[in-house]
């Protein structure tokens, strides 16, 4: 994006945000029942930068009512072909509007302009795009009984219904079309729940839904608080399905709140990711790419590498590498295409970040480089790189989500697999070496959803993407994503 089209694009995104922001609902947009309003502001100076209806209670029972009616109205007599057809336009008109897009997220969520224009909006385009493809492939099977008879049996896969979908902050339109899109492809009428400190794109995306051309009530976005908004909608007796992606202690809560109707749950949820070098990595790749694994976004990412293992060899040479890796960063506003590191999301999120910087302190734990907030406006906190570090520390136990990793030397696969795998989450991980007989064995063994060999953060809307354990339930993206807003329909007739 060039000097000339920023300007354009900022003043779009600029505009956007100081209009009036309410829900939308069934079609329209309307304030909160309310009449409530929160207020989001910009990570990089602390500024105020929109201000928008509540939703609470009140109006996701009017988002499901109308989520309802689409389902059993314009959806159920939809073609498929026509359901395609809407996903391109929307995919074609994010895509007109990529760079206004780009800015409104780096505005609201405080990351790079250029992460924003290069990874996060085409990531939302291609998902969409790959999605419309499959709303004319969801077939069933004929299927031969065993028993004696004639029998005609085959399957059908129907959408599962009314879903409420819960999206986070740290990449708020990629993972806002990562939910959209499997669901409308499969037939399902959706509400969304936008992060109240990212709530924009979300927003500016259901324009873009509306003149798309999807019916009335087939998306409902609805912007507000966990604990009033996200709360009602998970318990909700109307809703069919509930999709989150969040922190593990928010997903528990969600996953409790649909025992009610036992709806159906899928969860995308917090990570220590271990990203292991062995000796025999090409270093002068394994390095920049660990850097990159673990200070992208902010270190504001589930499957951020937030656990180095470096072979013993090796190791100085690493962490010296790494270290001298954050030397490259230009901390600053986000909006600002020379910086490429910005602010943490929230006042919240630094003071959780500086936190375990204190703990790990206390600890004995030492920075090799960083380790402290930044004293300007904005949320700024170094890249930090810990040595010295305990399996037993907090900081090498819990998920930080900020910009700081904690490097622990080991001498064999056997060791690193048995460190690597001593966490309660299994999201994801990354290999280095050489090796490649090494890599798939380690590959083989280690307990996560997806395993990096020789690169990190590779994400694509055709690979599956999940985690084990405390990481969550279900896949994402592939045709797993479509699996979690279908149903499968046995149909048996004597003949």
């Amino acid at each position: 994006m060039d000097a000339a089209a920023r300007a354009v694009a900022l003043e779009k995104a600029s505009r956007f945000a100081a209009s009036r922001h309410e829900l939308l609902i069934g079609g329209r947009w309307s304030a909160a029942r309310s009449g409530r309003t929160f207020d989001s502001y910009n990570p990089a100076t602390k500024a105020k930068l929109a201000t928008l209806a509540a939703a609470d209670k009140a109006d996701a029972d009017l988002a499901v009512l109308a989520a309802r009616a689409a389902l059993e109205g314009p959806l159920a007599a939809q073609k498929v072909s026509e359901r395609a057809k809407l996903l391109w336009r929307l995919a074609d008109l994010v895509e007109g509007h990529a760079d206004e897009l780009a800015v409104l997220e780096t505005l609201d969520n405080g990351k790079p302009l250029n992460e924003a224009r290069n990874f996060d909006i085409p990531h939302a385009i291609e998902v969409i795009r790959y999605n419309a493809g499959w709303c004319t492939k969801l077939s069933g099977e004929t299927i031969p009984l065993s028993g004696p008879g004639n029998w005609h049996a085959y399957t059908v896969r129907e959408p599962v219904g009314v879903v409420a979908q819960i999206v986070p902050w740290n990449a708020p339109l990629a993972m806002a079309a990562t939910k959209i899109a499997p669901a409308l492809a499969a037939g399902c009428a959706v509400i969304l729940k936008p992060a109240e400190q990212t709530p924009l794109t979300a927003l500016r995306l259901g324009e873009l839904i509306l003149e798309s051309g999807f019916p009335p009530g087939v998306v409902n976005i609805v912007p507000g608080f966990g604990e009033t908004a996200g709360a009602a909608l998970a318990a909700h007796p109307n809703v069919d399905k509930i999709a989150f992606t969040g922190s593990t202690e928010v997903g528990r809560l969600i996953a409790r709140a649909a025992t009610g109707n036992l709806k159906k749950v899928s969860l995308e949820l917090g990570g220590k990711s271990p990203n292991v070098i062995f000796a025999d990595a090409d270093l002068e790749r394994a390095i920049p790419g660990s850097a990159a694994a673990i200070f992208y976004n902010q270190g504001q990412s589930c499957t951020a590498g937030s656990r180095l293992f470096v072979q013993k060899n090796v190791f100085d040479r690493v962490i010296e590498g790494v270290a001298e890796e954050t030397k490259k960063f230009k901390l600053g506003p986000g909006i600002d295409p020379a910086n490429n590191q910005g602010p943490v999301v929230s006042k919240e999120q630094l003071d959780r970040v500086c936190g375990y910087l204190d703990s790990g302190k206390r600890d004995g734990a030492k920075a090799v480089v960083g380790g402290r907030k930044l004293d300007r406006p904005g949320y700024f906190v170094e890249p930090t790189v810990l040595v010295d570090v305990k399996p037993e520390m907090k900081v090498v136990r819990e998920e930080i989500f900020g910009p700081v990793v904690t490097a622990i030397p080991f001498d064999s696969p056997d060791d690193v697999l048995s460190f690597a795998n001593d966490t309660v989450y299994g999201l994801a991980s990354a290999v280095w070496t050489r090796d490649i007989s090494k890599a798939h064995q380690l590959a083989a063994k280690l307990k996560a959803g997806t395993v990096w060999i020789n690169c990190y953060n590779i994400f694509d809307p055709v690979l599956p993407f999940g985690g084990y354990k405390q990481s969550g339930w279900g896949r994402e993206m592939g045709y797993d994503a479509i699996e979690l807003y279908t149903e499968v329909k046995s149909v048996c007739a004597r003949i």
